[in-house]
């Protein structure tokens, strides 16, 4: 058996190793396991995304954590943030969604967060890994008497939607406003729709039917053309895409142009440092994130961090610094001063809030930086031995950052969560940013490609 932890919670083929019934049963023994070592669990809230195969982890890490003792409040279909949520404003002392986030259907993933809302640490993820792959779990069930019971939360939306609400101004309104929502056919399409238009926005949603099947395809973040057009033919205001599980967001201004991750977190960062609220006068990012956000930190006169990819990471650097806003280009936007995860919904507010303190469009908010050409190129690869130790592989990242200078910079790295190299390059133009990133890519598919 192979390690269940990627970079964010488990994730892989639903019903295939390590999300399998089987296995989910025994992460939900080696949930209750470790957190009642210390905590004294009670109970563990579980969310899910649309996808088809929700149904059968849920019922399986259900019918673990119940076996154990402990009680699981079934939360059904609710974005990743609102789940952190309720485990942070309820008795629960952990929470777990059920999702494989942008991913398509066929993929699903476990991820975990604690009594406070926060991913797990590395140290405690491997403790529930060592516990979920110990057999002695069904052992230490079997002496159970109290069995625990899985009871459905009424209307769990709610108590989310008033603490998004919350975090707005006294004086927020979106009267007036048309908003296009492509909520991906995901875990955002009841709740989105439902709180622009009670905030008073007119409200075009997109992507709003799942079957199971359908969550990420050709819509949402990731695919975002659709609401591109219809952004264009409603003569709508913005648009706003979130990801399969809604911890995502990728915005479209009102003539139609996308706006990424880094614009978006350009942009709050420069209306929390005018309100006097850019704690540390910091923005966290990841490597990710594209040279021109630096940049723009830098014109504005803010200290710029950049850490591993993914959010936990950008999350740990903002605890440890004291930094309450950071996110990466994808648009997982974490406000610390709010949440305590990222969080799509959540960013589409504070990006609407900027548009109204700065009294313009999004169209104009965007060009507060200039994106340097960058090109990702994914290649599928057989093994993932580390970059420095493939000769090949090195010369040419060297040769290419030689030719580049400070005009550029490369980036190899694995995903944390599929068997992809993926090969970034940034640089002063189009066509030598395409060329330099294929090249890379070509060795690197020749190294250790399918």
């Amino acid at each position: 058996m192979g390690k269940l932890f990627g970079t964010d919670g488990i994730r892989g083929v639903a019903n295939e190793f390590p999300l399998t019934p089987e296995m989910a049963v025994n992460l939900g023994r080696a949930v209750v396991t470790v957190f009642k070592a210390t905590k004294n669990l009670a109970n563990i809230v579980i969310g899910k995304d649309t996808r088809l195969s929700g149904f059968m982890i849920e019922h399986a890490l259900a019918a673990g954590i119940c076996s154990m003792g402990s009680d699981v409040l079934l939360a059904g279909t609710l974005p990743t943030p609102a789940v952190a949520f309720l485990a942070s404003s309820s008795d629960a002392k952990a929470a777990i969604m059920i999702s494989a986030s942008h991913n398509p259907f066929y993929d699903n993933g476990i991820k975990i967060f604690n009594g406070e809302g926060y991913k797990l640490s590395d140290e405690l993820e491997d403790e529930i890994e060592r516990t979920a792959l110990d057999d002695q779990t069904s052992v230490l069930s079997r002496s159970v008497r109290e069995i625990g019971r899985a009871i459905h939360l009424v209307d769990a939306s709610q108590g989310y939607k008033n603490f998004l609400k919350a975090s707005t101004s006294e004086d927020f309104s979106l009267q007036g406003m048309k908003v296009v929502l492509d909520c991906s056919n995901g875990a955002t399409y009841r709740i989105a729709p439902q709180l622009f238009e009670e905030l008073g926005a007119e409200v075009v949603s997109i992507a709003v039917q799942p079957d199971g099947k359908n969550i990420n395809a050709d819509c949402g973040s990731e695919h975002p053309h659709a609401l591109v057009q219809e952004v264009i033919d409603q003569s709508a205001d913005i648009g706003l895409a979130f990801d399969g599980d809604g911890d995502r967001l990728i915005a479209v201004d009102e003539k139609g142009q996308t706006v990424s991750g880094d614009r978006i977190l350009a942009i709050c960062a420069k209306i929390l440092k005018q309100k006097g609220r850019l704690k540390k006068n910091l923005v966290v990012s990841t490597v990710m994130s594209n040279l021109g956000l630096r940049m723009a930190l830098i014109d504005m006169g803010i200290n710029h961090v950049m850490t591993n990819v993914g959010d936990r990471y950008v999350l740990e650097e903002m605890l440890a610094r004291g930094a309450v806003i950071g996110g990466e280009d994808s648009g997982h936007m974490i406000f610390l001063n709010h949440h305590t995860t990222g969080d799509g919904i959540l960013t589409a507010i504070k990006l609407i809030e900027a548009m109204q303190v700065e009294s313009k469009p999004l169209s104009e908010l965007r060009e507060i930086m200039t994106i340097f050409p960058q090109v990702l190129i994914n290649v599928n690869v057989q093994r993932k031995p580390d970059i420095q130790s493939v000769p090949k592989i090195v010369d040419e990242i060297r040769s290419v950052e030689k030719i580049l200078g400070q005009e550029g910079r490369v980036l190899v790295r694995y995903s944390g969560t599929q068997p992809l190299c993926r090969v970034m390059v940034e640089g002063p133009g189009e066509y030598e940013t395409q060329t330099y990133c294929r090249q890379i890519a070509d060795v690197v598919q020749s190294e250790l490609g399918k």
